[in-house]
This record gives C-alpha cells, structure tokens and sequence, in this order.
C-alpha cells in the first residue's frame, strides 16, 4: 500500500503542476482528472480523496481561511459512499458541501464522474487473458483493501458473458471489405484438440485474424468446412491468393477442394527443413541445415532448386529416408522463387513464422490455463486471446510488393481481369 501512495502522490503532483500548496492544480478541468485517475489504475484511495478535496476547496474555499464566514458555499461534513476506479469499487468518505443562499446540498461533479464503471468486462477480461486466474482474483483485489463486490464466482460469470461476446463478434465479422492476397494456415494445440486457425494477409500487408475451427487432427474434411465458412462470410479468393502451409495433407487437400485454380501454396521452408534433418544423425544435423539454409536464401528458382538437387546427390548417400522426405512437396517450398517475389517477400511468407508468432502469444496468455473443462471454454479463450493479439499486429516486411504478388500468382493460373471484378 505504500508504493500505491508513493505512486499516487506522484500523479497527483504531475496533475496538479505544483508540490506542497494548498491550491491544486485549478486550471486543470475536474472531467480531465477524471479520466486520468480511472486510466492510472490502482492509484489507491489518496488520490481519490485529493481530487474530492480538490473540488471541494474550489467550491467552499481554503478551510480555516478568513474568507469562511462570508462564503456562500461551505463544508458540510461527510458521508458513506462509494466511487469505481476503472472496474474496482472502492468505500469512500465523500465529503459534503453546502449552499446556504439556495439551502441546498452541492454535488461535487468529480463524485459523480467516479460512480460508473469504466468498460469493466473489457478491463477484467484484459486481467484474465495476461495471467490472473478467476479464482486468485480477490489477491489483485488487495492492491484496494477496500473492494468489495468482487467474488470469485462474479468475476468468472462476469468473464463467461465477456468472453462469449468475444467470439460471437469473432465468428461472425465480415470479410468483404478485405481484399486478401495470402492466407497463413496452422494449427494449435489445445489439450487432445488442434485449433486450426487463418490469418489473413491484405494486399496491403495487414494481419487480419479470420477465425479457427476445432478439430482432432487437420484432417481435409474439417479443414474444408473452414474455408467454406470464410468464404460464407465473405472470403474473396478469385483473384488468386498464396497459401501458406506447414505441410499437413489435410490442408493441403482442403485448399486444393475448396480455392480450386485459384491457389498457389507455399510450403513452409523451415519445417521442410527440419523434417529433413530429423532423419540424420545428430553430428551431420547442423551441416545439412546450413546447406538447405543457403539454397532456400538463393535469389532465383534455378539457383535455388540446383542447390537443393545438390544437397538431395549428398544425402543419397547418407539417409535415403532423408532423401525421401525432401523429395515429398519440395516444389511448392519454392513458390515464391517461381512467383519471381522470393528477394522482396521470402522473409515474410517463405515459412508459417507469421502464424508461429501468433500462437507463441496464445500460449503466453493463456500458459496457467492447465485443465481445460468443454469446448466452449476452449473457443471462448481463444477468440478472446486472438482479438487481444490482433490490435498489436504489424504489417508484413516488404508489404510494398505484394501488388506484386498478386500480380505473379494471376500470372501464373492464368487469370484474367474480367474473373477479378
């Protein structure tokens, strides 16, 4: 509790622009330090009475001053209540004033700025999602001795309702107003179930999450039903688009079912990689990685499907497992190459890496989530996790090419203008 009063005593000086005077920071507007004492949360129960204070000094003057028994507006002492510092209710002693002219009681407008809640299902749902169990909640609580209202049983409902409006407006958004030209496919473990989720990426090089479906594996036919609901609500893929996969058949069979001729696929080269390697003895692993490195970096698909038919002569006579695992999908790891955008976009889109990210930050949200109760919670968290994710998404490097892109890929399935209007 010291530390939120040395804290809030050092807001209180930043907004009142003085230390150690008795009149604070009047120029600054009652609305104003309002909203900065809900955003600064916990600032503790200081500085709640200080802004109290504050208005009351403006409205009945500076107590004990000479000017008291003249005032038409006085102190009238104090009374229970009680105020929400961002979606905390906090006790408070609310002081009282008084208009002896008018015979009335005074409201002091900062009170009544304080008594709604500020966005509490958002702000409590943001708690959750970095960390804080339903059930540990009253120890965030204590940062505010004086909380009440705030069970273990309201939170988690309060964070049911939260979390359920979260994937309502994630599984039903429109996409139409996006014009995609790649999507990145991947799947995440959840317990015994993969969620298979899509980013999406613009022609202007912008994420855009488009959903996840349940499935034990990525099987073709799931897989297939999800790209029917995209495009169901309002997926756009006539013009051409990449697709971006880690290898799974299923996907792979589910886009060529669904997109037809108009999808390239861009195997992810990382975990060709790998699979690769995996087949070799530790003391050659590391070699054969730095070869298939530097012919996945070659700027040209002659250059690099020469070095990788040179690492393929290599491995013939080490690992013919090996052999066959490179063999298996290796010219869609060279899509880009073909596509003449490898040099501009292959640090972006030449693995699922954008994906990978994504699902790093699902895990770092919800890592203390260790038993997972239906599937509903599994889709509430998720959604949730994703829609706090997707605001803090950059571009993609090399944006700037991916008219480009688009441009190659209509190239390459023989599109012509007239099918993309």
């Amino acid at each position: 509790m010291k530390n939120i009063r040395k804290r809030a005593g050092k807001v209180n000086e930043e907004m009142n622009g003085i230390t150690g005077s008795e009149s604070i920071g009047e120029s600054i507007d009652i609305d104003i330090r309002v909203a900065l004492i809900q955003d600064l949360i916990p600032l503790g129960l200081a500085a709640v009475n200080d802004l109290l204070q504050y208005e009351v000094r403006k409205l009945a003057g500076i107590r004990y001053s000479r000017a008291d028994g003249d005032r038409a507006v006085v102190r009238w002492g104090k009374q229970s209540g009680s105020v929400y510092l961002g979606d905390r209710k906090v006790k408070v002693k609310v002081p009282r004033v008084r208009d002896r002219v008018a015979n009335r009681e005074v409201d002091l407008q900062a009170y009544k700025g304080l008594q709604e809640p500020r966005r509490f299902e958002d702000a409590l749902l943001g708690r959750v999602l970095h960390g804080i169990s339903c059930r540990r909640y009253s120890e965030v609580a204590q940062v505010i001795p004086r909380v009440f209202g705030l069970n273990a049983s309201s939170v988690s409902q309060r964070f049911i309702r939260a979390s359920s409006k979260k994937l309502a407006s994630f599984n039903e958004r429109r996409l139409e107003k996006y014009e995609f030209v790649a999507l990145v496919i991947d799947g995440k473990t959840f317990a015994d179930d993969q969620m298979v989720i899509a980013v999406g990426i613009t022609i202007t090089g912008e994420k855009i999450l488009l959903g996840f479906i349940q499935s034990a594996t990525e099987n073709a036919s799931s897989c297939a039903e999800f790209l029917k609901l995209l495009i169901d609500r309002g997926l756009y893929y006539e013009q051409g688009i990449l697709c971006i996969i880690d290898g799974s058949k299923g996907i792979r069979k589910a886009i060529k079912e669904v997109f037809g001729n108009y999808a390239v696929v861009q195997r992810c080269q990382w975990h060709k990689r790998e699979n690769v390697v995996s087949y070799l003895p530790k003391s050659k692993q590391a070699v054969f990685r730095k070869k298939f490195q530097q012919a996945y970096e070659q700027p040209t698909y002659e250059k690099a499907s020469e070095a990788l038919k040179q690492c393929k002569r290599e491995l013939n006579l080490i690992n013919k497992s090996a052999v066959a695992s490179l063999e298996e999908g290796l010219e869609e790891t060279l899509t880009l190459h073909k596509l003449g955008v490898f040099e501009e976009l292959g640090i972006s889109l030449k693995t699922t890496n954008c994906l990978e990210s994504i699902n790093a930050q699902i895990s770092r949200l919800l890592k203390r989530i260790t038993y997972w109760k239906n599937s509903d919670q599994k889709h509430r968290w998720l959604a949730s996790a994703l829609l706090a994710i997707e605001p803090r998404l950059n571009r993609i490097k090399g944006y700037n090419s991916l008219p480009k892109l688009q441009k190659a890929i209509q190239k390459e399935l023989i599109i012509q203008k007239t099918n993309v209007a």
